[in-house]
């Protein structure tokens, strides 16, 4: 077996390449050079929190991207602006039993508005005017700082004499995320190094009836930025394929845990990165694959990993390495 580094541009088509890009690419006006708007947010959810709420959530761009803020709309209507550092919010004053629909749209520090997101739907639950009682509390709050900048929560499920509609997670008395009327985890990413926080849970139901908060969690994150330990993809596996004479190498995976949607993933091959994968629509629900393909040689050697871009747009953890050789079966 040999080990071969991954395919590479080679260097006398770099001139051509650099002069096309500057072509197509660049633009002028009478204030100097065209900067192109932000793109459109990726990752966009929106789930019903009560009858008249609706929690909306998108990812933040990825390191570099210039975002001064964003523009929440619900339908043709704008609700919200919110600055470039907050990714998810609370739309309140809707209607039971009602469809929306929200886009997202990202804004520079020159006012320019990218193009909106994908349209998300949601319905509100029906409202029920005899329910003015609260859930029960949340209990056992529990969890850990995962690195530096996540941590993970647990709690054990509330009751309500109707329904719960949702969980609602506060920093230090300050709302900052809901989760799912069945959920008792999550995730929350965008965290600073070596900070304390302090959370609690408080349930929700459709009525808008909120429980008392769950025991604080108090918790510290890692000192090093770059500590990311716990958002990893998990069970990364690696197989080579052969077809029509050419071997490809399939990847599966599943996502790591969140507090969003994971849209985008780096791949490596042999310790320098290779591509990137981003879904183009809603990413697959479960375990996520993707292959491409390798080399026509059968017995060359790869190593490969990959890892996501969170929420909060940063990179999390690698997963574990895989070796795998083409026409062979995988070894680790």
């Amino acid at each position: 077996m040999r080990r071969i580094p991954p395919h590479r541009i080679p260097l006398r088509a770099l001139p051509l390449c650099a002069a096309a890009f500057l072509l197509t690419s660049c633009g002028w006006t009478d204030d100097g050079p065209s900067v192109a708007p932000p793109a459109a947010p990726i990752g966009v959810t929106a789930e019903a929190g009560s009858s008249s709420t609706v929690h909306v959530m998108w990812n933040r761009p990825g390191p570099g991207a210039e975002v001064e803020g964003y523009s929440v709309y619900q339908g043709e209507k704008l609700v919200k602006e919110l600055p470039g550092e907050q990714y998810m919010v609370d739309i309140s004053g809707l209607k039971p039993s009602a469809s929306y629909s929200f886009t997202v749209r990202a804004r520079d520090d020159r006012g320019t508005l990218g193009p909106r997101s994908r349209a998300v739907k949601v319905t509100t639950p029906r409202f029920k005017k005899a329910d003015k009682k609260p859930p029960t509390v949340p209990g056992e709050l529990k969890g850990d700082a995962r690195g530096a900048r996540s941590a993970l929560l647990t709690w054990k499920s509330s009751t309500d004499d109707q329904a719960v509609a949702s969980y609602d997670i506060y920093q230090s008395g300050t709302k900052i995320h809901s989760a799912g009327a069945k959920a008792t985890r999550t995730v929350v990413t965008g965290l600073r190094p070596g900070t304390d926080y302090t959370f609690t849970v408080k349930a929700r139901d459709a009525s808008d009836n909120s429980s008392a908060a769950s025991n604080a969690l108090r918790l510290t994150t890692a000192e090093g930025a770059a500590d990311a330990r716990g958002t990893a993809p998990t069970e990364f596996e690696a197989v080579s394929r052969e077809e029509d004479g050419s071997y490809h190498i399939d990847l599966s995976w599943n996502p790591p845990e969140t507090d969003g949607v994971v849209m985008q993933y780096r791949i490596q091959l042999n310790r320098e990165q290779t591509t990137s994968l981003v879904w183009g629509g809603n990413p697959p629900k479960g375990r996520a694959k993707h292959s491409f393909y390798a080399d026509r040689e059968k017995g060359v050697t790869y190593r490969v990993r990959i890892q996501a871009m969170l929420p909060d747009g940063t990179f999390g953890e690698y997963s574990p390495e895989r070796v795998v050789v083409t026409g062979e079966a995988p070894k680790r």
